[in-house]
């Protein structure tokens, strides 16, 4: 049995070569390990690794989802400026105010929304292809 207090004294040097030194490396990478030579040390005595596999479409589909979430809160950050100018009239707010909020919403807010609706009726199209895909082929 291991035990966890012990201190690594003994060291092993190896030397690679630039090509099976890159493999050892971008293997590394996807790994959950922060360090080479954790990665190494579990390799040579066998222990379990855990390897993340990334999906390049998954990647794009989270960027996309971040430039959305981004121009959500610019819309919610408009709205609350607009809000923010019909309360700061202390009751009196006339109908030029409210007209302007809702200008700020007829032409920011509502393109930005329709937008943003078409573009996560892409992304359903495209994931209900990956999760189906004998349907979406034989539907071509």
């Amino acid at each position: 049995m291991e035990n966890e207090k012990e201190n690594r004294l003994r060291k092993i040097t190896t030397r690679f070569k630039p090509g099976e030194f890159l493999l050892i490396d971008n293997r590394f990478k996807k790994t959950r390990f922060r360090k080479m030579s954790e990665y190494i040390r579990c390799v040579l005595l066998e222990k379990p690794i855990t390897v993340n596999y990334r999906d390049k479409s998954m990647d794009e589909m989270l960027e996309e989802l971040s430039l959305l979430r981004r121009e959500l809160n610019a819309i919610g950050n408009n709205l609350n400026q607009a809000v923010r100018q019909i309360n700061a009239a202390h009751g009196s707010a006339d109908n030029r105010l409210w007209l302007s909020l809702m200008s700020i919403i007829g032409t920011k807010v509502d393109p930005a929304i329709a937008q943003i609706k078409d573009r996560m009726q892409n992304f359903s199209e495209l994931w209900s292809q990956k999760l189906k895909p004998g349907e979406a082929s034989s539907g071509q």
